[in-house]
């Protein structure tokens, strides 16, 4: 793993561009309560399976099955392992943070910090992004296509130097393994979700119970979903923005289209892959494009020039929770985030970041197309509002285990 990936990162996670109006009611989304049985799947279709019987994926009617690792099959056992370890400080080399410092539930599990604090108090370079949904993402973290699946991100928060998250290295791994090992109920835990290994307490099985906890993060019950059912009603101030987000006045389904709002999309019947990233005027440092060189975007991994500032789409679902905004965090609301789409760019007057982004020659050119009245911003504004879903953030399965 090269610096630039470590460095690039962060604490966070991550095709179809229109939603079809789903028939039928929601199932409810998420996973299968421990002592449920089995529901029929809309139109008496069997649940999807993957992995132990005891796993059965309760989606949202538009949502496809997921694309998990063949040799990390989901269960319950797993997924309960992986909650009480995403919430547990133990995990972090100096035991001052766990996983939920940066990603805690109330808040769609971002940290509202424009950087984020690793173990020894060093600033990530960008902000903890969201993971609802990130079962779905075809990569992860703001800007590398190279963490293409949960498993594998997730080895720079835990291992990476550059900045430190997590803190763990070779010298301490084998202190941070005995803290789970010598605890009875952990043992319990990881010999249930690991049946078949003689000693499952090692860092593999850590990393695979946390990322099919994260899996199981489904979010797809907000009004907007809800509308979408014929079970709720927007108001006209919302659908107005509804028409502008889905129309080319805005700009917005481009980016942020799908069931998930966001480009990048994979699942278990995907064919072809695609890694979209976007410039979106929001530096100039230089008159040439510039982008600050503590994250400049897609180029500190690819090493073209014309990746300056891209970065990936996050997820629009759950957006009013996931302030403050953009790959670093450097705009505080989302109303100043459809300000500044709305004005092609963000013009910085003072400072080292000076400059001004609606001349970005390597921007996107949606966002030059984009020219919204006040009004317009309001309504677009009140539309994304619909997009929380308040189920999520309060889904005692997401919550911490340890009751603190």
């Amino acid at each position: 793993m090269t610096a630039a990936t470590l460095r690039g990162a962060g604490l966070a996670l991550a095709g179809l561009l229109l939603l079809a109006p789903p028939a039928g009611a929601q199932q409810e989304p998420g996973v299968q309560p421990a002592a449920a049985r089995p529901a029929p799947a809309p139109d008496g279709a069997a649940p999807a399976q993957d992995g132990a019987a005891d796993w059965v994926w309760r989606l949202p009617r538009d949502f496809p099955v997921p694309k998990v690792p063949a040799d990390n099959p989901m269960s319950m056992a797993k997924f309960e392992l992986g909650r009480y370890l995403f919430y547990d400080k133990q995990l972090s080399g100096n035991g001052k943070i766990s996983c939920a410092s940066c990603h805690q539930q109330r808040l769609a599990f971002t940290d509202g910090r424009k950087l984020s604090p690793g173990a020894t108090g060093e600033l990530t370079a960008r902000s903890a992004q969201h993971l609802a949904n990130a079962a779905w993402h075809a990569s992860y973290t703001w800007a590398n296509p190279a963490l293409t699946t949960l498993e594998r991100q997730m080895l720079v928060p835990l291992f990476g130097d550059a900045p430190i998250e997590m803190g763990l290295n070779d010298r301490n791994k084998a202190t941070v393994l005995q803290r789970f090992s010598a605890s009875e109920a952990y043992s319990r835990r990881f010999a249930s979700a690991f049946p078949q290994e003689p000693a499952p307490v090692n860092m593999d099985n850590i990393v695979k119970a946390i990322a099919s906890f994260q899996r199981a993060l489904v979010s797809g019950n907000a009004k907007f979903d809800r509308y979408q059912r014929g079970e709720a009603t927007l108001t006209r101030k919302e659908l107005r923005g509804k028409n502008l987000f889905f129309g080319e006045r805005a700009e917005c389904f481009h980016c942020h289209g799908g069931f998930n709002f966001n480009d990048q999309v994979l699942h278990a019947r995907t064919r072809v892959i695609e890694t979209p990233f976007h410039n979106t005027g929001l530096y100039n440092i230089d008159g040439k494009g510039g982008y600050p060189a503590a994250s400049p975007g897609l180029i500190d991994n690819s090493g073209r020039p014309e990746d300056m500032g891209k970065f990936r789409a996050p997820s629009l679902r759950n957006v009013a929770q996931t302030a403050p905004y953009m790959h670093d965090g450097s705009i505080a609301t989302l109303q100043q985030v459809v300000a500044t789409y709305a004005a092609g760019g963000r013009r910085i007057r003072h400072g080292s970041n000076a400059g001004d982004g609606r001349r970005n020659p390597l921007k996107s050119e949606l966002i030059g197309n984009i020219a919204l009245s006040a009004r317009e911003q309001s309504e677009l504004l009140a539309f994304l509002k619909t997009l929380s879903d308040a189920g999520f953030l309060n889904d005692p399965r997401y919550a911490d285990p340890h009751g603190k």
